[in-house]
């Protein structure tokens, strides 16, 4: 469970050193510092239901999300999210994990996320598509479908089967909303693609 100070001053409001008393609680394991002001009673909570928590509003994406999908090859420790209008980057380094907020532009962030419940918490998280276009996003300019590929394929190692099970229409409808460079070339790979696909069905 989630406690702020103000539900530990309303809990432990016959103690006269409260702070004393979340300090010895932190000591003793029974409470877990996520932040300033903000805690966690269960360790065995995982860092995804915790992030939003943490830093918002935000959801799960970058490696996080694409390691979700299982489609990197790497197992993925700490949590990455995406925010809007924050301007810089922020972390944050607990017993859970380590978090990551990076920011997208405000047009991209509501597309393709989702919310899911897991008892007394909530969490959002990017879909697939959405999770790939944040990464490309925040890398600096790729400058050619070459090397976009070489992102996708040796830096991250996405599966080609895999990238070709992305839903392209979801693409289509969120990279434009980036005003980006990389994504643009997202677009022009996979058109390129879908038109070599179609030169040879009509050869066949």
């Amino acid at each position: 469970m989630i406690l702020t100070f103000h539900d530990l001053e309303l809990k432990y409001k016959n103690y006269t050193d409260i702070k004393g008393k979340v300090a010895r609680d932190i000591k003793e394991g029974k409470l877990f510092k996520l932040k300033k002001g903000l805690y966690e009673t269960d360790r065995k909570t995982p860092g995804s239901w915790l992030a939003g928590y943490i830093y918002g509003p935000s959801y799960i994406s970058f490696e996080s999300a694409l390691a979700y999908y299982n489609l990197i090859p790497e197992a993925v420790y700490n949590v990455s999210s995406a925010t809007f209008n924050k301007r810089k980057s922020k972390e944050y380094h607990n017993v859970f994990c380590s978090f990551y907020y990076h920011d997208i532009p405000q047009d991209a962030y509501p597309l393709g996320v989702k919310t899911i419940v897991q008892g007394n918490y909530s969490y959002s998280i990017a879909t697939a598509e959405k999770a790939l276009c944040d990464r490309i996003y925040i890398v600096p300019p790729i400058g050619s479908i070459k090397g976009l590929r070489e992102l996708l394929f040796e830096d991250l190692r996405i599966e080609e089967e895999d990238f070709d099970k992305f839903d392209k229409q979801a693409l289509f409808d969120i990279a434009p909303k980036y005003h980006s460079s990389n994504l643009n070339l997202l677009v022009k790979m996979i058109k390129g693609e879908k038109n070599d696909n179609n030169l040879e069905s009509n050869a066949q």
